[in-house]
Order: C-alpha cells, then structure tokens, then sequence
C-alpha cells in the first residue's frame, strides 16, 4: 500500500507514521525505548518523568480485563534526568522524535522540570501531563481549571519550546468550553486527548475482591471501556481549540478502524496505550498500521488530512 501515506506532523515535526505509542505503557526504561525505536511508531514518548526517580505504587498495579484495563501505577519513571540522557546519547541516530512527557507531583517540581528541559539541548515536543489520576493525595490539575491556568501563565512564562498538553476526559459540554477557553490563550501546539477514565473499579467475582492494590481496588480505566469518551473528547477540543492546536487521539484504539476514528474526529496523531500492553511493540504497531492503510484504501482515501476532521452530524 505503497500509495497510502501515513505520515503527519506534530509541532512541525515529521512522523512518517501517525501511530505512535501513548506515555506509560513499555516506555520507561533504556530497554523500552531502544524497542519503540526500531518499531514502526512514527515516534516514541517516554514515561510520564518525575524530577527524581519514582518506584510507584506497590503490585498489583495494573491489571488486563476483557474489555481493556485498570491501572493505579503511581508514576514510577527513572526521572528527568535519565530521558534527557537518554536523547543525548541517541541524538545524533534517532529516526523519529521523541516526546519527554512530563507529570511533577506539584507545580514548582513541574516547573522544575521544564527549566531544566528548557534549558537543555532537547528540541522535540514536551506533553506535560495534567491529568494523572492516581498519585494519592494529588488532585487532577486539568480538573481545577483555575489551576490549570495558574500553571499555564507560570510555564509560559519562560517555556519558549514545543509544548502540548495532556487532559483527562471531560464529560460536561460546558467543561470542554471552560477548558477550550483557558488553552486557547497559551502557545499550546497540541493536545492530547484522554488520559484514563479515573477512579473505576474492576471487581474478581470469585475472590469476591478487587483486583489492584492501590487505593482500595480504585484505578485509571483504558481500552475498550474508553473510546467513545476519547473520541467525543478529540471532536470537542478539535471544534473548540485553535486551528493551529494539533489534536492527539488517545483511548480504546486497538485497531486500524479505531485509529481511523479518532482521525475522523480531528485527530492528526494517535496514541496507542492499553493495547500495547496486550500485544506485542513491533506487531501492534505494524498491524495497526496496515488496518488502518487497508481501510483507507477501501475509502478512496490516500492521506490523513482527506478525512481528518471531516466527521458527519445527521
């Protein structure tokens, strides 16, 4: 399918193939990374990065169920430190760019952090994450819209490199507004939507128990369960937002028709989460890919942007 053409752009940067994985699943360490690298992911992103290492929430923390999954991890990452290493040693062979993702337990650590990236020699986009469900104690920034704008004016004070945002689904028409309102006012490039449903619970009938250990059973919910929340969230925020403010599609995708969903709705890239932990790197995305290419071709359709967007209202 030679003539089907995958490719995108992201903050003006290249990726040949509009799939890439989301941050949090086999993106952590040197081992996941080196793996994304030579996948057919049109780009990496790493895990969610702390300004110091993080262990996270103690096992069992993420659980596969029939429909998709439930996660309380608690952001165990190997620190910014160690992902801004991690492109210096890789700069100069990287095919694809790479995202750092970024999730300070407060908004000083955050600020912290982007200095710290600011003023490193790290030039591809930044997805700072205000939607982590499952730190105890730490409420969703991108629940707390004043919040959420204290920490735009305070990151965009100084944050002069390609930046995009990750939020939690929203399920109000007015809080997409409410939210549309805040981001459009900032430099954002992009937006991805939606980080897991938080707080479900997952019941093991026969044990009569929950089936995590963190916060009583109580987790962030993925895959199946999600996408018609995600992909109603990338239709809103693609209405809503900028039309320079790009929109990364994340939530239940687990095949090509799921990914040509999220692109109907307005998304220029996709993020795949729960799906790649229930397969593996190199044949999820490559078989993502080719459904994906399969589907637009029976559609007439050669490149994303003949139907990105063009989603019809009866």
């Amino acid at each position: 399918m030679s003539n089907i053409d995958l490719s995108t752009q992201i903050s003006g940067f290249k990726l040949d193939n509009l799939i890439f994985n989301a941050s949090g699943p086999r993106c952590t360490t040197k081992e996941d990374l080196d793996i994304l690298l030579q996948s057919s992911a049109g780009a990496i992103i790493s895990k969610s990065s702390t300004a110091q290492l993080r262990e996270g929430n103690p096992s069992p923390r993420y659980i596969d169920v029939p429909l998709g999954s439930i996660n309380s991890m608690g952001l165990p990452n190997l620190g910014i430190d160690f992902y801004l290493d991690y492109f210096r040693q890789n700069q100069e062979t990287l095919t694809k760019p790479m995202f750092i993702s970024v999730a300070g337990l407060s908004l000083d650590e955050n600020l912290d952090i982007l200095h710290k990236i600011h003023t490193s020699d790290f030039f591809f986009p930044v997805e700072l994450n205000l939607s982590c469900p499952n730190v105890p104690g730490k409420p969703q920034t991108g629940y707390d819209f004043e919040r959420t704008q204290e920490v735009l004016e305070k990151v965009f004070e100084f944050y002069k490199k390609p930046l995009g945002i990750k939020l939690p689904p929203y399920f109000d028409l007015i809080h997409f507004e409410q939210m549309a309102a805040i981001l459009n006012q900032f430099p954002i490039q992009f937006v991805t939507c939606v980080n897991s449903i938080g707080n479900g619970l997952y019941i093991d009938i026969a044990n009569e128990s929950v089936v995590i250990k963190p916060k009583n059973g109580f987790g962030g919910i993925g895959g199946d369960y999600i996408k018609p929340t995600a992909l109603a969230n990338v239709r809103q925020f693609y209405t809503l937002l900028r039309k320079d403010i790009q929109i990364i599609g994340c939530g239940g995708i687990k095949n090509g028709q799921d990914a040509f969903e999220h692109i109907l709705c307005g998304a220029s890239a996709v993020q795949i989460g729960t799906q790649l932990m229930k397969e593996d790197v190199t044949t999820c995305f490559e078989r993502i890919s080719q459904e994906l290419r399969d589907l637009m071709q029976q559609k007439g359709y050669t490149k994303i942007d003949d139907f990105k967007g063009k989603l019809k209202s009866l």
